[in-house]
């Protein structure tokens, strides 16, 4: 039986919140679990996750129960929704996860450093 894939995010983030309304927006059909850890941090504990470790790269986890980050975070993500599913498999087929994540893991250090700026956490 394939588990609720579930996506921590942090909603203090402006960019992350936007991102995370535009997905929950297709996802009419409830696939995913959205799990908000600058409000629910408890939400954590179960997974073996801490807070530092969640905010500074996408965690979701996938529907074999695994935790997934960086770019295949996303692309566990995507498997879920609609207009999306065709991208991971894409990414997929075409073995391209290791290329996303050196584009993603600058990106995610540079938005928690702009996060830790603008907002204590």
């Amino acid at each position: 039986m394939k588990n609720q894939v579930a996506m921590f995010y942090d909603g203090g983030c402006p960019l992350c919140r936007r991102e995370v309304e535009h997905y929950r927006r297709l996802d009419r059909v409830r696939r995913v679990r959205w799990i908000d850890i600058s409000l629910q941090r408890d939400s954590l504990e179960p997974f073996c996750l801490t807070e530092s470790t969640a905010m500074a790269r996408l965690h979701v986890l996938d529907g074999e129960g695994q935790m997934q980050t960086g770019a295949a975070a996303f692309v566990a993500l995507w498997s879920e929704l609609p207009y999306y599913r065709w991208l991971a498999r894409f990414i997929r087929s075409f073995r391209l996860v290791p290329l996303l994540e050196r584009l993603y893991s600058p990106f995610a250090r540079w938005r928690l450093s702009r996060r830790r700026n603008s907002c204590p956490v």
